[in-house]
């Protein structure tokens, strides 16, 4: 069973991103501020860890440092959750080693995109060990899986745990656009979800066929 630790100080929030994760299978680990959390993370190292950028006592950016800093936790994945008036923060956040981010009130089918995506990224990594190094600069290994261009580059940012606006906003389509196009993709790949497809698609990135 995977492990999730939610760092998070909204309690109604962290309560409801709990309940969702521990009712698809996953073990949960809630607590309301970073030292917690970090302390949390280097007692018992989680799968993956689900972090908000503002809270009381050591902020996102705090634990991030500190998690990046101990071998123990360096390579789990975080993804921020964070506020659209904090976008200042996403950046800072990419660039120091945050694997992603959500924006909240967190939907409840792009969160868990996003964590089994980065959670299957994690698998990939040590099945494959050192080689596993998926290249995200260009779509096109993508199109030998039988796909046009666009669904390409669509399923290039699927991978990268974004949800259909994202890719919206990224490829300057609708979301909508972007949802017709994953579903061609489901089609063509000949797999059913979102998380499937990804991993299909981590593992061309990273050198496999």
């Amino acid at each position: 069973m995977k492990h999730i630790l939610i760092i998070e100080d909204h309690a109604p929030m962290r309560r409801s991103l709990e309940t969702v994760l521990e009712m698809e299978g996953f073990r949960v680990t809630g607590v309301e501020n970073g030292r917690l959390g970090v302390q949390a993370a280097l007692a018992s190292p989680p799968d993956l860890i689900l972090c908000d950028i503002q809270m009381p006592e050591l902020d996102g950016h705090g634990v991030l440092r500190s998690v990046r800093a101990d071998a123990r936790t360096q390579l789990v994945p975080l993804i921020f959750l964070t506020a659209w008036g904090e976008r200042h923060d996403i950046r800072a956040g990419m660039s120091a080693g945050a694997d992603d981010y959500l924006v909240k009130p967190v939907d409840r089918q792009e969160l868990l995109d996003a964590v089994r995506i980065r959670l299957a990224r994690e698998d990939l990594r040590h099945r494959i060990g050192g080689s596993f190094k998926p290249d995200f600069s260009t779509s096109v290994p993508l199109e030998k899986l039988g796909l046009s261009t666009r669904e390409a580059e669509v399923l290039l940012w699927m991978s990268q745990g974004k949800s259909d606006a994202d890719i919206g906003l990224v490829l300057g389509i609708s979301a909508a656009t972007a949802k017709k196009h994953a579903a061609h993709v489901y089609q063509k790949l000949g797999v059913e979800n979102r998380h499937a497809a990804a991993v299909r698609a981590l593992e061309v990135l990273s050198g496999g066929s």
